[in-house]
Parts: C-alpha cells; sequence; structure tokens
C-alpha cells in the first residue's frame, strides 16, 4: 500500500475517491473545506468520475446528497459546526428515509462567541436523529473508518446514514503519514451500491408524505431503533473484514487500550484519546491499574462491549468535550444509563467536561484528573462530586 503524507480532511478525500462515490455536495465552512475542495481537485484532474454540486447552503448541500443517494448513487458530504446545525432537518429526513448516505462531520465549536476550534458539540448534537456516529483518533483511522461506514451504512441490515468525525485543525490540518489502500483491494471489498428501493424516471414512488395511522409512524421509528442494533453486529465484521485486506483493525465499537488487567477504566472518543493513551502508560508506570476505552462508535452506543470491561471495575472516568447544558455529558449519560440497565450497581462514575472550546487538555492534564479520581475511590470508596468542569 502507498505510504502518503496526508491531512485528516484529504485522508477522508483518498477515502470517498477510493470508495467510487459518484455526487458530492458541497459547502464551504472551516475547517471542512479542503475536503470538498481535494474532491473538486480530484474531478478536474479526472481522477474521480463523479458529479460535484456546489450548492448555495450547508442544508442544500446535504438534500442534494439526500436526492442522489435517494436515486440509487453513492453520495458523500462534508461540514462542520453551524453547518451542521443548518442541516439539522435534513439530517432527520435521510435517516427517516432510510437511505444510506456518508457524511464526514469535521469537529467545531458552535458560537457565540465566534469560535473555529475543536469540540464535539456539533456531531454529538445529531446523537438521536438515527444516523450511526463515529469518531477516528487519527488520520489514518480517519481513512480508514470513512470506508467502513460506507460498507456499514449499505448493509441491507443498516441501511441508515452515518456520520465519521474527525477533530478540526487537530486533525484535519494537520498531516502524518497515512497507508492508502490499493484501488483494486477496495473494489473487491466493497461491492457497488444497492438498494432496492431509489427513484427512477416513469416509476411511481411515494416516500415521505402522511403514513396511514399513527402506529406506522412509530413502527418506522422502532425499526430505526432496531437497525442500530443490528449495525452492532456489521460494525464488527466489516471491522474485521477491513484488517483482513489491509492489517488494520480497531476493535469494531470500541478500541481496548491496556485495559485487559484494569481495575479503572477511561472512557473518551476522538483525537484526545491519544493524549489519554499517553496518560494510562504513565499511571501504568507509577501502579495504577488503569485502562482505555476508546468509543469509535457512539451510535449505535456500544453498552454490551463497554460493560463486558466495567462489570468488575471499581471506577470509571469519562472525558467529554462537549455538555448537554442542565444535565451532563452525554458520554457520561449514555454510561451511567447503560451500566444501570445492565444492572452493574457499585461503581463509582467520574465526569470531566472539559476541552470546551478548543481549550488545550495535555497528557499531563488528563494524568492528574485520573489519578485524583483513583486515589479519591481508593481513600473514600466513593466520588463527591461526579460532574465536573475542567478550565485548565
Amino acid at each position: 500500500m502507498p505510504l502518503k503524507i496526508l491531512t485528516g480532511n484529504y485522508a477522508v478525500a483518498e477515502a470517498v475517491k477510493l470508495a467510487r462515490v459518484k455526487v458530492i455536495a458541497a459547502y464551504p465552512i472551516t475547517p471542512q473545506t479542503t475536503i470538498v475542495e481535494k474532491l473538486d481537485e480530484m474531478i478536474e484532474k479526472g481522477e474521480l468520475d463523479a458529479v460535484m454540486i456546489r450548492v448555495e447552503s450547508e442544508h442544500s448541500a446535504l438534500a442534494a446528497t439526500y436526492g442522489a443517494a435517494s436515486g440509487g448513487v453513492r453520495a458523500f458530504t462534508a461540514t462542520s459546526s453551524h453547518g451542521l446545525l443548518y442541516m439539522h432537518e435534513v439530517v432527520w429526513w435521510v435517516a427517516g428515509s432510510r437511505i444510506p448516505v456518508v457524511m464526514a462531520i469535521v469537529t467545531r465549536a458552535i458560537g457565540p462567541p465566534w469560535n473555529i476550534w475543536s469540540e464535539h458539540s456539533d456531531i454529538m448534537a445529531q446523537r438521536d436523529t438515527g444516523w450511526l456516529i463515529c469518531m477516528a483518533e487519527n488520520n489514518q483511522e480517519a481513512l480508514d473508518l470513512t470506508l467502513q461506514l460506507f460498507k456499514i451504512t449499505e448493509d441491507e441490515r443498516v441501511f441508515l446514514p452515518g456520520m465519521v468525525g474527525l477533530d478540526g485543525f487537530i486533525l484535519s490540518h494537520t498531516a502524518e503519514p497515512v497507508d492508502v489502500p490499493d484501488q483494486k483491494v477496495i473494489d473487491g471489498w466493497l461491492p457497488p451500491r444497492n438498494q432496492p428501493y431509489v427513484y427512477e424516471p416513469g416509476k411511481v414512488f411515494n416516500m415521505g408524505n402522511l403514513p396511514a395511522s399513527t402506529k406506522d409512524n412509530a413502527l418506522m421509528r422502532y425499526d430505526i431503533q432496531r437497525a442500530m442494533e443490528k449495525a452492532k453486529q456489521v460494525i464488527k465484521e466489516v471491522d474485521e473484514e477491513y484488517g483482513k485486506i489491509t492489517g488494520r483493525k480497531y476493535g469494531g465499537l470500541i478500541e481496548c487500550y491496556r485495559c485487559e488487567d484494569a481495575k479503572y477504566f477511561v472512557i473518551g472518543m476522538g483525537a484526545w484519546c491519544g493524549d489519554m493513551k499517553e496518560a494510562v502508560d504513565t499511571l501504568r508506570g507509577e501502579g495504577y491499574p488503569v485502562g482505555l476505552l476508546r468509543l469509535r462508535f457512539v451510535r449505535p452506543f456500544p453498552r454490551e462491549d463497554l460493560n463486558t470491561y466495567l462489570r468488575s471495575c471499581k471506577g470509571v472516568v469519562v472525558f467529554d468535550k462537549s455538555v448537554s447544558f442542565g444535565s451532563a455529558g452525554p458520554l457520561y449519560l449514555d454510561v451511567i444509563t447503560h451500566t444501570y440497565i445492565d444492572g452493574i450497581k457499585g461503581m463509582q462514575v467520574k465526569n470531566y467536561i472539559a476541552g470546551i472550546a478548543g481549550m488545550d487538555v495535555s497528557y499531563k492534564d488528563f494524568t492528574k484528573l485520573i489519578k485524583s479520581v483513583v486515589n479519591e475511590v481508593e481513600e473514600k470508596g466513593f466520588i463527591e462530586r461526579k460532574v465536573e468542569w475542567f478550565l485548565g
């Protein structure tokens, strides 16, 4: 496989090219813009046989992508921050229509005040919409996850759209070595898009109108939930298959780092998990039995996989780069909800809301915060303040 020095955005563009996407709709927004710029360049050079639709807004970008995918072709778009919020109506339409689409979200803070740095509020605000949602740790995974997501979303057991997230600037504009699979290898692994319900000229087709009854509507929502549950197995299968053709597999919905004998776990997602791994290594060197559970997917939420590890642990530290105002961090809320559902009792869970508005959190900060939680549980047997903001 050829090794290229790529930014995270260019890595996503390479994956879209390898997937032989046929329609791309684009509206520029920092820090996403260079994804679609690179794809446009590939089209102009004849490297990618696709149509680029230049639209007047992010809402129209996803609407055009939705329309193309409804016609049966593989389609893609990308956005960030306020652009994703502007798309929010169409985000619901795509999932509710069960149309497989892949969209890259280069995560960025939401204003006001105006801010272009990375946090996860934009992508986490979409977690109730029916889209699969995953986050890359590095540029290599940004490429690999994008490719995997095309196959996952187009599986007949799923037929749902998916978002692949990468941290703005931290990944999007930082270059690192990336293994780019050979086109023939991907062609043999990713079949042509095949969806049984598509718009065709001259064919009568009804989609999106009022259902015969409210029960029909409810059953459609229930079917999305069932597809999300089925997607868990599909994600694992696709990751295994991808590992066989590239030598890289990530563990499915979660990556377990030094957690086989851990008594305390750190949970997070995205690029700052690299710093969390360094913190775990440091703490291990000091005798602390700590491991990291990195969430590759937050929708579907990997309840069963997480709880396999959490069932016998003493404490958990969840780092959120977004917040549900008036409540807590969304990852924390999912963790405590699903451990309760599975009947895990007596586990102490601490939530740090950190990195908001792109504030830097170093591996030294992670080390200090994790150590304080472990020491508190060991000394007191419980955590006094369950949710806390880290502001440096």
